[in-house]
């Protein structure tokens, strides 16, 4: 077995030590002496993999968001990919939760920032070629953090209010934001490919 496998099963591992843990206390509570007993490494192996239990959960929460990119394309499936991660909130309700009351809520917001960034900006270039148009790189640098902030932002949003926001209606209203508004402005400010 390579290195690299052995790296990535140990970090699975720690990962649902983790998982584990969460389920029983609050993550604030949770201690590296926990998760590798249950895993049944050493302190130096967590260390080796992970700076504290923070950077595990991140590492963790980024990895399931890896799965977006595995089922879904995200340019022509854009309204699917958001339900994916929507699914992802309601199916892991304690960890996110979890996360959410421990390590508040810019650092989780800035989870989903740091997963939707490429998403935005492939879905801009997409609508941009779509268009047979261009945007200036500075103007387009500027719409891919501030639609990426605006969508991070509703997510978090739902994640609080899931009981009075339906997922339907947010992804719906997403969607035909995002599509209307990026569409006018590329025709707008654009120039021809």
């Amino acid at each position: 077995m390579t290195h690299a496998v052995t790296s990535m099963n140990t970090k699975r591992a720690l990962a649902r030590s983790l998982r584990n843990a969460m389920e029983k206390k609050p993550f604030s509570k949770i201690t590296v002496t926990e998760i590798i007993t249950d895993c049944g490494v050493n302190r130096k192996t967590f260390y080796y993999h992970f700076q504290d239990i923070y950077a595990l959960l991140k590492w963790m929460v980024q990895q399931d968001a890896v799965e977006v990119v595995k089922h879904y394309d995200p340019i022509s499936d854009f309204d699917e990919t958001i339900a994916f991660v929507m699914n992802y909130v309601e199916e892991n309700n304690h960890l996110i939760t979890c996360a959410y009351d421990s390590i508040g809520h810019d650092v989780v917001k800035s989870f989903f920032y740091s997963d939707f960034i490429a998403l935005m900006d492939q879905f801009i270039e997409a609508k941009e070629k779509n268009l047979n148009m261009r945007l200036d790189e500075k103007y387009r640098s500027f719409l891919t953090n501030f639609y990426t902030e605006a969508l991070s932002g509703m997510l978090m949003d739902w994640i609080r209010d899931r009981e009075t926001l339906d997922k339907e209606t947010v992804i719906e209203h997403i969607s035909k934001t995002l599509t209307t508004s990026l569409t006018s402005i590329i025709r707008a400010y654009g120039f021809t490919a």
